[in-house]
């Protein structure tokens, strides 16, 4: 279904609807502070009575640039408000977003959607006007119409509730950009009514923006995040492939990356070489999609991207066997300092991150591990206690052997080599994400490697 913007844009863009937001982790915090932000009336819900609290106070329980003063925004204008209550949900809002988790499950690479569920099953026995209920968790193919008719099952008012399903597509460090000014909008409805309520909710994004706006079906709606994050994590492996033919013929991969992108079919983005992908996105993402396809009888199609979650992973296992040569060998009693923990900057997320993987490796080999990052630490402290922690990159690099660079911050590159002469025991890095400049590394006197590089 494909409906030309030009018919809404006479609407008028200040309207403001009542919304809810079920599920503030880091999607559902964003949302429903973007959805105040543009002028809703909003209220998050979730059973995480502390979380509530914090939220309704004005603190966001995780990093994420520029989103706390969005909140607090919303918070002073009167837009936003936060309950643990369902019932309070369905008496104030007419558009309800469930925004939770669908983490990996446990012992198998399926998503876990007992939190779908839940929320669905727990908002739908409030609902007793008609209202429009919107996915925006990513979820296999095929959820959205059992959890349709679920809603029209259980809920008070049946079928005059709607399922629409909008896929979200933040990125970690720019989510309130990717909110307020995204790229695209996937409408997956079934109705006519249904498109034009969620034309309403995002009429100032399309009109300020000329944001394309994308309508389909439920079942390709919800194909679309996991397609779109399987391509980007296919792309990062195929660099990562490309660097491991590098380092044996003596290529460069950063040099070979650009050429490439200078195709404009390829393009640069995500030709970057280096340690890998983690998060709470791609890994799982990728998995659980190879997971439903092989439910659907249809895992060949799919079956390229088992070797891309390997490529992946290969790179941890060669940025520890570089430490262990770079190191001669001998890694018990080394001091090494870790400069990262979260999987990417911008971030304090260290779900699947490859520089606590690979500290925590080398840790266990008997190294002395010492790890500083800007705004993970009280995070990787918590999974990872057993690693020992810096107040600083200077810090980490005290008495050190080797330093690694896995989390490629803007501290770590504007960091001038001399800052570390008596402080360091030997100058030797090794750069995970071939962010630093070699040549400045190597005219200060230090040993410099990196992932695909000569």
């Amino acid at each position: 279904m494909q409906t030309s913007d030009t018919e809404w844009m006479d609407k008028d863009l200040t309207k403001s609807l009542r919304v809810s937001v079920i599920g503030t982790g880091y999607l559902g915090t964003t949302h429903a502070a973007g959805m105040a932000e543009l002028g809703h009336q909003v209220i998050g819900m979730d059973t995480d009575e502390d979380k509530v609290a914090r939220l309704s106070a004005g603190q966001v329980p995780f990093y994420e640039p520029g989103l706390p003063e969005l909140l607090q925004r919303g918070l002073a204008s009167g837009r936003l408000s936060f309950t643990t209550d369902y019932a309070e949900v369905a008496a104030k809002a007419d558009i309800h977003f469930v925004c939770v988790g669908t983490p990996q499950q446990f012992g198998n690479d399926a998503a876990d959607l007992r939190y779908v569920d839940a929320s669905m099953r727990s908002l739908a026995a409030e609902l007793t006007t008609p209202c429009l209920v919107v996915g925006k968790s990513t979820v296999p193919a095929g959820t959205a119409r059992r959890l349709a008719s679920r809603l029209r099952q259980e809920a008070p008012a049946g079928d005059d509730v709607e399922l629409a399903w909008n896929p979200e597509f933040l990125r970690e460090g720019y989510a309130v950009q990717d909110t307020l000014q995204p790229d695209r909008l996937v409408f997956g409805v079934s109705t006519a009514s249904s498109e034009q309520r969620l034309r309403d909710v995002y009429a100032k994004v399309i009109s300020d923006n000329d944001c394309p706006v994308v309508v389909t079906d439920l079942a390709t709606a919800e194909l679309v995040k996991v397609a779109a994050n399987s391509f980007l994590a296919t792309k990062i492996s195929f660099i990562n492939a490309m660097a491991e033919i590098c380092e044996i013929t003596g290529a460069d991969v950063t040099t070979l990356a650009e050429a490439l992108g200078h195709d404009s079919r390829i393009g640069p983005r995500f030709l970057k070489a280096g340690l890998g992908f983690g998060g709470g996105c791609l890994p799982k993402d990728i998995r659980a999609f190879m997971a439903r396809a092989e439910e659907l009888g249809v895992v060949q199609a799919v079956a390229f991207l088992r070797e891309v979650d390997a490529i992946n992973l290969r790179r941890r296992a060669r940025m520890i066997d570089l430490a262990v040569e770079e190191l001669g060998g001998q890694v018990d009693g080394k001091r090494i300092g870790v400069w990262g923990a979260s999987f990417k900057p911008d971030s304090d997320d260290i779900r699947d991150s490859p520089a606590l993987d690979v500290a925590s490796a080398l840790q266990s080999r008997g190294a002395d591990v010492g790890v500083y990052d800007p705004q993970a630490m009280d995070n990787a402290r918590k999974k990872y206690p057993e690693l020992g922690y810096c107040r600083s990159a200077v810090d980490a690099a005290e008495g050190a052997d080797l330093i690694l660079h896995l989390t490629e911050w803007e501290e770590f590159r504007m960091l001038e080599p001399q800052r570390l002469d008596g402080i360091i025991r030997s100058k030797h890095i090794l750069d995970g994400r071939s962010a630093l400049d070699p040549e400045s590394w190597r005219a200060a006197g230090w040993t410099f490697r990196a992932l695909g590089r000569p």
